[in-house]
């Protein structure tokens, strides 16, 4: 059979690309920015390694944890070191990472630090423009995706702790380069027309990148002129954006 009508199967195509591939790279050192870090309940960590240009995804087994120096999170540049292997029943290759060492905070985590940095020293941060909450509001404004899981769990805390309360769903974005400025625009909203007692800002879990909105100057500048107390509830517990801060 001529070498351009052999047919292969898909698992010995993958196979021989594994093969190919690990031959080639074992052994090698990458180094990129963290994004999307997940820890697996088996201990293991899954995350994906970037840069300007493109995207490769990471696995470190638990095992290889032992000699870690520091916890993992989006947005820090590292260098890890492993070897490219095929995932075949997905078809994707990726880093078996066998260490991770830091290089240095990468330039979204860093750009971060430095607008919190900005906006703490123009007092926006300050406790004495923190607003009381209301004990017992009737209405609150919520500022989020209508199709999203957090409009979902508002609406059932609410419902269980108080069926008779007014919600008005402010949508909005909660990603994307849009994001920021509709969120800003619809807390002013909800003051301009005295709308609420109080404004609920909000969103599920997502990698760094997915809460930038939240770390927005303009975000974080309505809330803080508001005069309609805001709680920001962001992402999970361990999320804290700058508009938590305000």
């Amino acid at each position: 059979m001529a070498e351009a009508d052999k047919c292969y199967s898909v698992s010995q195509i993958t196979r021989l690309i594994r093969s190919m591939l690990e031959d080639e790279f074992a052994n090698i050192t990458i180094e990129g920015e963290i994004s999307n870090f997940r820890p697996s309940s088996t201990g293991h960590y899954y995350f994906s390694l970037k840069d300007k240009e493109a995207i490769i995804s990471v696995v470190m087994f638990k095992n290889r944890q032992l000699r870690l120096n520091f916890m993992p999170a989006d947005g820090i540049l590292v260098r890890a070191a492993g070897n490219i292997s095929v995932y075949a029943k997905r078809g994707n290759y990726q880093l078996i990472c066998e260490s991770l060492t830091r290089s240095g905070e990468g330039d979204i985590l860093a750009k971060l630090e430095e607008r919190k940095r900005e906006l703490a020293a123009m007092g926006f941060f300050d406790s004495d423009r923190k607003k009381s909450l209301p004990l017992f509001p009737s209405t609150v404004a919520v500022v989020t995706s209508p199709t999203g899981a957090a409009i979902r769990d508002i609406l059932r805390v609410l419902t269980r702790r108080n069926a008779g309360i007014n919600l008005i769903v402010l949508p909005a974005p909660v990603q994307g380069e849009t994001a920021a400025e509709i969120i800003a625009a619809q807390i002013r909203t909800a003051n301009s027309y005295t709308m609420a007692e109080v404004i609920i800002i909000t969103r599920g879990g997502g990698s760094l990148e997915d809460l930038l909105p939240f770390y927005d100057e303009s975000v974080v500048k309505a809330i803080a002129d508001s005069a309609i107390p805001v709680i920001s509830a962001i992402g999970h517990e361990i999320d804290i954006t700058l508009s938590d801060l305000a």
